[in-house]
């Protein structure tokens, strides 16, 4: 629905903008603007232009109906009220020029031309006010809507100032055109066509006609709005305070706190586009549906893990706690940021990958070889965790920090970090293969992992913060990947990992060994090849 009222949205858009430029051309003369008229009628009076321009006029209207009755309050930032308003003012003040124009040209079956138009809406003495108060209505909502679309994106904070720009260029050209236009003409109606009796009785008709249905449907689309929101149960919102809130169900999280004046981020106004309302979740999680396409979009955008929703989708059935991520007053800078918020404990998967031999690899080569074979190097790395759902947590030189389990539960990591073992295993010997002829030696690689519960967050210094994990567990998985080196293999996995994962530990050498800075020794197995451990754990195919 969101999709479909921009797309219409952005059809009127450009009869809007066309409309208003021809209306500039008043300031050259009437036979300008007819020329213009011309051009633009051969595409809107079409079959396909009207069917297109009606369409997308009434689509948006009813979408605008649609979306005003899933509202559960009226308690909303004072720029969506306004272009709420504003849309809404439009179709009253709209349904008389089209009437008095689309209409009567139909009836007279001959061109309604600016000469008559213009004559007509300066000798009555509302005719101009109107139609300039509409065009100012129009402009507002369409500069609201197109605003508050783009200024999510980071590439509209360059190009804002000439959108300003053409925002108050526009108008000001057209309401100067439609002003020359009529200082230019007299006040009498040119010796057109003219409206019979019947006629005239049949475009009041139309446009009482108009008025009463786009009235009835604001006013039926309220009511049925107030019914809907005084039906069905409650569910109770707990907030961080301590204060609790009961809401209908259906009313959204972010609805529910603007009803009780509670501030709360929504930089796009609750359209899922900027993220700015995004809560943790903590008592009540499972028992909130799962996000829809639209939401969840927007949080793989952002990188949030499972715990956080956003305020304007998630529509509690039962009761549920929830913590803001952001301040109320966020705006557009931390709409961008990722999302995964503060730190917290969690069950996790960590595995260290490192190049073996790096130092050897610089002595004879210029630096800017060695950049070129790192790169290739990372690059393959990256390519294996992404297929086997890792996260690339931190770069260290020579290596790397690999987490798994942000999306997943722990057994299901435990069997993504296995496979994406196996994936970097495969994606070394091809890049072996191909850096065949600038290598000495093939490039090889150890991997430490281990799981278990570390602090996982955003960490780091706050113009430069990344998103890793820090604990005991995670300095395990270091010096796993270190005794790779001792046992001459590929792999050193604990056999916590393997008994997540319900892998059969059989053709890996069994170690008790000791980790510094734990007292227990740890049990671990070393694995020649990733490749031939994970794939021959694998369910045979079915035919």
């Amino acid at each position: 629905m969101r999709r479909l009222r921009l797309a219409t949205g952005l059809v009127i858009a450009t009869f809007v903008v066309g409309h208003f430029l021809n209306h500039a051309l008043g300031v050259v003369s009437i036979d300008a603007m007819d020329r213009m008229r011309e051009t633009l009628a051969a595409v809107w009076r079409s079959w396909p232009g009207t069917v297109l321009l009606y369409g997308s006029l009434l689509t948006h209207f009813a979408l605008a109906l649609a979306s005003l009755y899933r509202r559960t309050t009226l308690r909303m930032p004072l720029w969506e009220a306004a272009q709420l308003v504003l849309g809404l003012c439009i179709l009253p003040f709209l349904i008389g020029h089209i009437v008095g124009t689309r209409l009567t040209w139909m009836l007279l079956d001959e061109p309604v031309g600016y000469e008559r138009i213009i004559t007509l809406l300066w000798s009555s003495e509302i005719g101009a006010p109107r139609q300039t108060l509409l065009l100012l209505i129009v402009w507002g909502h369409l500069c609201f809507g197109i605003h508050y679309w783009l200024r999510v994106q980071a590439w509209y904070a360059t190009w804002q100032p000439l959108a300003l720009a053409l925002a108050i260029l526009v108008p000001t050209l057209s309401l100067t055109g439609f002003a020359a236009a009529g200082y230019g003409i007299g006040l009498a109606p040119p010796p057109i066509g003219q409206l019979s009796d019947s006629q005239r009785g049949q475009a009041a008709s139309w446009r009482n006609g108009l008025e009463l249905a786009f009235w009835s449907l604001v006013g039926l689309t309220l009511l049925a709005r107030m019914i809907r929101s005084r039906l069905g149960g409650t569910y109770q919102l707990k907030l961080p305070s301590g204060r609790v809130i009961t809401a209908p169900i259906g009313r959204s999280v972010l609805e529910a706190l603007r009803d009780e004046g509670i501030p709360h981020a929504a930089v796009c106004g609750g359209r899922a586009r900027c993220t700015t309302c995004r809560v943790r979740v903590g008592e009540g999680l499972a028992a909130l549906p799962p996000p829809k396409v639209v939401e969840m979009q927007a949080l793989l955008r952002i990188e949030a893990p499972p715990n956080v929703r956003l305020a304007c989708q998630a529509r509690p059935r039962q009761n549920v706690s929830v913590t803001p991520l952001l301040p109320a007053g966020a705006g557009v800078t931390e709409a961008r940021q990722p999302g995964r918020g503060q730190s917290r404990e969690r069950p996790i998967v960590a595995m260290f990958v490192d190049l073996r031999d790096s130092t050897k690899l610089a002595e004879d080569r210029l630096p800017y070889d060695v950049v070129f074979v790192m790169n290739q190097f990372f690059a393959e790395m990256y390519e294996a965790l992404r297929a086997s759902r890792g996260y690339y947590a931190q770069f260290r030189g020579d290596g790397l920090l690999a987490l798994y389990g942000l999306q997943s539960d722990l057994p299901t990591a435990c069997r993504e970090s296995l496979a994406g073992a196996a994936e970097m295993a495969r994606r070394m010997d091809k890049l072996n293969r191909d850096l065949a002829a600038d290598l000495p030696a093939p490039l090889r690689i150890g991997i430490g992992i281990h799981c278990g519960l570390a602090i996982v967050g955003t960490m780091g210094p706050p113009d430069a913060p990344i998103y890793s994990a820090i604990g005991d567990n995670i300095n395990i998985a270091a010096r796993l990947e270190g005794m790779t080196k001792a046992y001459g293999c590929t792999l050193v996995v604990s056999a916590e990992t393997l008994a997540h994962a319900e892998t059969d530990p059989r053709d890996a050498v069994l170690h008790h060994v000791r980790v510094r800075g734990r007292e227990a020794r740890l049990d671990v197995y070393a694995v020649n090849d990733p490749r031939v451990f994970f794939e021959a754990r694998q369910p045979a195919a079915q035919d």
